[in-house]
């Protein structure tokens, strides 16, 4: 009977696999297609915070083990790789995705799944809320929301840099550009400030002349482009072109060192809001900076540090839980208050969103300089 219950173990000891000691952390993140820079930041950002834990001994005693998925900022690869790293993986904490048209069916996956998710850079409001306002309770994030990032925006134009009037041009099909131009929008006519154009694009458009001819007729005082780097950048050199004179502003999918190589001095000149500067004199910043060069032997971006930050986060509450268990995990996060990060530090509210600063930054010929700081 010893016999048959021996060899009954063994075959269940084999159907099950080999049980790990580790704890699976996934990330998703765009690697390849247009986009490409951020998800190299963020790769980098991610395996630097978990190379750090590991080498302290891993967390509660054990070593992560890390998987990566490649979600070429297209949303349908996005929850393909969610599902791969849930169903497949068996990973159940999860870092990404980086654009917000991504991380929101990626959210709704990992939600389905009880799997906890962070996004580092994803500023959309829909990343962790439901159409009907209700909360996500598994998904968070690492940055400020855009809300925030419109109104700092138009809060800037309209103080700082003295403007009366904007034009607006966005994609019309991604979730993240189209809703920082209404919030800069909204932010903007709120303080006083007119908007003389509002005009939308598609995804795949590669002449702007005829937007840009309304922008040109216009004369704002500023033209704000909230989209990533590789369009913003055509959409400068095109409207410097034909004559726009404006000051350009956009947020923070502009921050990517091929902005320049793209622009050119089309880009000189132009503000955006972020999520940190690495001329911060903050200790946190300035040894962050430091590692990351010794380790890359390029500037960290935000993209990067935010990938740190999500990463430091995730990893704090799981020792706060004692466990891997993303139920348990979800509870630790949810009750993080003050969390000391590189970006500023982090207090979760209701919503799984951080209460944090922004800053401004500004685009010269040889790269980006700080402007400001602006606060919650």
């Amino acid at each position: 009977m010893k016999k048959i219950y021996l060899i009954f173990l063994g075959i269940l000891i084999l159907a099950c696999g080999p049980q790990e000691n580790v704890i699976k952390i996934g990330l998703v993140a765009p690697l390849t297609g247009d986009v490409k820079t951020f998800g190299e930041s963020t790769k980098n950002g991610f395996l630097l915070a978990i190379e750090e834990a590991n080498a302290r001994g891993g967390i509660n005693g054990k070593q992560i083990k890390t998987f990566i998925q490649d979600d070429k900022n297209d949303p349908t690869e996005a929850t393909n790789a969610g599902s791969k790293l849930i169903n497949q993986d068996g990973v159940k904490l999860i870092i990404g995705s980086v654009s917000s048209k991504c991380s929101i069916p990626l959210s709704q996956v990992c939600q389905d799944a009880s799997a906890v998710m962070i996004s580092p850079t994803s500023t959309n409001p829909k990343v962790t809320i439901r159409d009907d306002g209700s909360r996500k309770d598994f998904i968070f994030r690492a940055c400020f929301i855009d809300p925030f990032q419109g109104m700092v925006a138009a809060k800037f134009a309209l103080e700082n840099l003295k403007a009366k009037t904007t034009a607006i041009l966005y994609d019309v099909g991604n979730d993240y550009v189209k809703g920082l131009a209404e919030f800069y929008r909204d932010n903007f006519m709120k303080g006083g400030g007119q908007v003389l154009v509002y005009e939308s694009y598609q995804k795949d458009d590669t002449d702007f002349s005829a937007l840009l001819t309304k922008v040109k007729q216009a004369n704002p005082d500023i033209l704000y482009i909230p989209d990533y780097y590789n369009k913003v950048g055509l959409i400068a050199k095109q409207a410097r072109q034909v004559g726009i004179k404006s000051i350009l502003m956009g947020g923070d999918g502009w921050d990517s060192p091929e902005m320049l190589k793209i622009a050119g001095d089309a880009i000189v000149g132009g503000y955006f809001t972020n999520h940190y500067s690495p001329d911060d004199p903050r200790p946190e910043v300035q040894e962050w900076v430091k590692k990351y060069l010794a380790k890359y032997g390029s500037m960290p971006d935000a993209l990067a540090t935010l990938a740190y930050d999500a990463t430091c986060l995730l990893l704090e509450a799981i020792k706060i839980a004692n466990s891997d268990n993303p139920v348990k995990v979800k509870e630790a996060l949810q009750g993080i208050k003050d969390f000391k990060s590189v970006s500023g530090n982090i207090s979760l509210d209701e919503f799984g969103n951080p209460i944090k600063s922004a800053v401004i930054l500004k685009y010269t010929k040889t790269g980006q300089e700080y402007v400001a700081t602006v606060t919650p």
